[in-house]
């Protein structure tokens, strides 16, 4: 009996993590359902490590109920700029702790991510939402401040829910990675003051950007006095 009840939890685990990354690189888009018996069927299990893994996915608020069960959350565009308010801020905390905090292997891994994003070819926009929430992780972890891991971290999973990054809006993704390497430079040199900085100008782009594609989004969606009038 131990045995079976291990291998559901592993299944109930491994569930979890596949559907936790595909609803954090984008694969799913808000409004999608998440249905048991449809989970069930492709992963070759029963309902129960699949309403495990659901259930853990909305505890962290990547999934939420609705009258016909689970879906990836819609878009509350007033959240989403709360949220960017506080990654800004909590963004260049990070950025000034790691500047003191940083290790040599911690620089080894940011160089490496940059080189790694600076050799992708047009990625596409999962893509370069996947890769650019590695290399911020790889920031964080630079603060061996686990508390302020956590938050980030938490805060992160809930702006998958915006369509389509802000990476991807003109020339972003190469400004990015440029803002990216003098990052690395200033978490190198341990300048604070200029880690912090780029940091939160970083943010600051990244928050008017979404400001922009909110802004298009509302403007594609047909007025409810229009629909009234017809």
């Amino acid at each position: 009996m131990a045995q079976i009840a291990s291998a559901a939890r592993a299944d109930g685990e491994s569930i979890f993590l596949t559907l936790r990354s595909e609803i954090l690189s984008g694969l799913h888009q808000p409004g999608t359902a998440m249905r048991e018996v449809t989970l069930a069927d492709r992963f070759g299990v029963s309902r129960t490590p699949v309403r495990e893994a659901l259930s853990r996915l909305q505890q962290e608020r990547l999934l939420e109920r609705v009258a016909r069960g689970l879906q990836v959350p819609q878009i509350d565009p007033q959240q989403i700029i709360q949220i960017y308010d506080m990654r800004i801020l909590l963004e260049e905390e990070a950025a000034g702790q790691a500047a003191t905090a940083r290790r040599f292997t911690d620089l080894m891994r940011l160089e490496a991510l940059l080189n790694r994003d600076r050799e992708l070819t047009d990625p596409d926009d999962q893509t370069r939402i996947t890769t650019n929430l590695e290399f911020h992780a790889a920031v964080w972890e630079s603060t061996h401040n686990p508390i302020l891991q956590d938050l980030l971290e938490r805060l992160s999973t809930h702006l998958i829910h915006a369509p389509r990054s802000t990476l991807s809006v003109s020339d972003r993704w190469a400004d990015a990675l440029e803002e990216h390497s003098a990052l690395i430079k200033a978490i190198e040199e341990q300048d604070v003051g200029t880690a912090r900085k780029i940091a939160r100008e970083h943010m600051e782009t990244a928050r008017k950007l979404r400001l922009q594609l909110l802004r298009e989004s509302a403007l594609e969606q047909p007025s409810r006095t229009a629909g009234r009038s017809r």
